[in-house]
C-alpha cells in the first residue's frame, strides 16, 4: 500500500481513492475475467487482435498496482478451454502475443518480486508456449511478492474433474483406493494451485453477468464486481474503484455481521408442533 501511495503525486486523480482504502482490509486474492477486447476493437473498426494487444497494457497496469498495494495473489483469466473455438488465426496470434508478453515482462516481474504460475491444462498448449511459460515460472519461482496466476486453457469444471482424478491416482499409488473418500478438503488439496487463498474479489469487465467457467470451486464466497468498462480501458482508477466498493461490503460467509450480535435466547425456542400450528 505504501508503495502505491509513494508513486502518486498530489493532484493525481487516483490519490484520493488510494487514501480512502484501509490497508488492513484489502483482499488477499483478486481474480479478474478480462473481457471486452473484441468489442473494444470493433468499436474502433480494428481487427480483434488489436483489442488483445491493447489489453496487454491493462494487464501491466493491474499487475503493477496489485504489487504496489501488497496484494498476495492476482489470477487473470487469459484463455479459457472454450476459446479454442475461435478462428485459428486469432488463437495463433494470442499465443504469439503471450510469448512476447512473457519475454518482454520477465525483467520487470523479477525486479518487482512477482512470481508467475500458469493454471490450466498446460500440456495441451503449443510447445513453444509451454516452454516460455516454464522458463518464466522457473525464473520467478524464488520471488516472494505478488503471485501472478495466468489461467490458460483453463476450465473450472475441468479443474474439479482433474482434482478428483488426482486424488484417485494418489490413493491408487498409496494402496488406499478402497478407503478413499472425496470431500471438500480432498478436492481443495488437489486443485491446480492448492496453496492459494481463495479469491476474495472477482472482477469482470464489459458488464457480462456470468462466471464463464472460471474458478468455480474457489469463488464460493468471493465478492463480485462487474463494470461496463471494456478490458483495454480498465486502468488503475477502475481497479481502485473496485477495491473501494469491496471494502464497503459486509462479508458474512453465511454467518452474522460483526455489527449484528446474536440475540437468540432460550426463551425464543419454539418447538416443532408450534411451528406446524402457526403455519396453518
Amino acid at each position: 500500500m505504501k508503495a502505491l501511495l509513494e508513486s502518486l503525486k498530489p493532484g493525481d486523480t487516483d490519490l484520493e481513492l488510494a487514501q480512502s482504502l484501509d490497508p488492513d482490509r484489502l483482499p488477499r486474492h483478486i481474480a479478474i475475467i478480462m473481457d471486452g477486447n473484441g468489442r473494444w476493437a470493433k468499436k474502433r473498426s480494428l481487427p480483434r487482435i488489436a483489442g488483445h494487444k491493447a489489453g496487454v497494457g491493462s494487464v501491466r497496469t493491474t499487475v503493477e498496482t496489485c504489487a504496489q498495494l501488497g496484494i498476495e495473489a492476482l489470477t487473470l483469466y487469459a484463455f479459457s478451454a472454450e476459446n479454442w473455438k475461435r478462428p485459428r488465426t486469432e488463437v495463433d496470434m494470442l499465443w504469439r502475443l503471450l510469448r512476447f508478453y512473457l519475454r518482454k515482462e520477465l525483467a520487470d516481474l523479477d525486479r518487482n518480486g512477482i512470481r508467475l504460475q500458469a493454471l490450466g491444462r498446460i500440456d495441451a498448449l503449443p510447445e513453444r508456449v509451454r516452454d516460455e511459460l516454464a522458463y518464466v515460472e522457473e525464473a520467478t519461482s524464488g520471488n516472494t511478492g505478488l503471485r501472478l496466476n495466468l489461467a490458460i486453457n483453463y476450465s473450472g469444471r475441468a479443474e474439479i474433474v482433474d482434482a478428483v482424478n488426482a486424488a484417485i491416482d494418489r490413493a491408487r499409488l498409496e494402496g488406499s483406493l478402497g478407503s478413499l473418500r472425496i470431500d471438500e478438503e480432498t478436492i481443495s488439496a488437489n486443485l491446480y494451485s492448492p496453496a492459494l487463498h481463495d479469491p476474495d474479489l472477482l472482477i469482470r469487465t464489459s458488464c457480462e453477468m456470468r462466471i464463464s467457467n472460471f474458478l468455480l470451486w474457489e469463488i464460493a464466497y468471493a465478492e463480485l464486481f462487474v463494470t461496463e468498462t471494456l478490458w483495454p480501458d480498465f486502468n488503475r482508477t477502475e481497479l481502485l474503484t473496485a477495491l473501494v466498493d469491496y471494502q464497503r461490503r459486509d462479508r458474512r460467509y453465511g454467518g452474522l455481521s460483526a455489527s449484528e450480535p446474536e440475540t437468540f435466547t432460550p426463551d425464543d425456542e419454539i418447538d416443532a408442533e408450534e411451528i406446524v400450528v402457526s403455519s396453518q
